[in-house]
């Protein structure tokens, strides 16, 4: 065997070694006290030789922060791509630089018991963002924390899942819904 081969099959064993180290490593939830709901995302997987190597992309969700949901635009270059929530799911979160960048615990595809971070460089607006019909709107943050409170939503302390209320008043034919913030509900 030529020397050259010999040193690349070592590095070739020390990686298969050090991945699954690095990508069970356990980050402990109890430090990443926020949450976001990510609701769009454009992402793009960048390769090398073949295998993916990192990604980079940007996109729009909720912070919550001090039971208050507050709408930020984000960017990202992790070693994965960042999914859009679903329903009502959230990343656990914790502030890197307060106001400028967040980092996200994402699970490993494939291995429950493992989590890796990403770090999303974000920017704050002064609205909420939510999602009705497919279409992502934006509104008042107070809003937002009226139908929070209404629905008994509370990502950061465990409330994970809206109520589904329903209306008192027998005579109204509308039925109630916890389906987004925003709505008459």
């Amino acid at each position: 065997m030529r020397r050259s081969d010999s040193i690349a099959l070592s590095m070739a064993f020390a990686l298969v070694f050090a991945i699954p180290t690095t990508v069970s490593a356990k980050n402990n939830v109890a430090e990443f006290p926020l949450r976001v709901h990510i609701f769009q995302q454009h992402t793009t997987q960048h390769y090398h030789n073949g295998v993916p190597d990192f990604a980079n992309g940007f996109g729009r969700a909720n912070l919550f922060e001090n039971g208050v949901a507050q709408g930020i635009d984000y960017s990202f270059s992790c070693s994965d791509q960042v999914m859009t929530s679903s329903g009502y799911e959230t990343y656990p979160a914790k502030w890197k630089k307060k106001d400028e960048e967040l980092i996200i615990l994402e699970g490993v595809m494939g291995n429950p018991n493992a989590t890796h971070t990403c770090t999303l460089k974000i920017q704050k607006k002064d609205f909420a963002y939510f999602m009705r019909n497919g279409n992502l709107g934006s509104e008042p943050t107070s809003a937002y924390k009226q139908w929070m409170e209404k629905h008994d939503y509370d990502p950061e302390h465990g409330k994970n899942e809206p109520t589904i209320l329903t209306d008192p008043a027998p005579a109204k034919a509308t039925s109630s819904s916890a389906a987004s913030p925003n709505s008459q509900n």
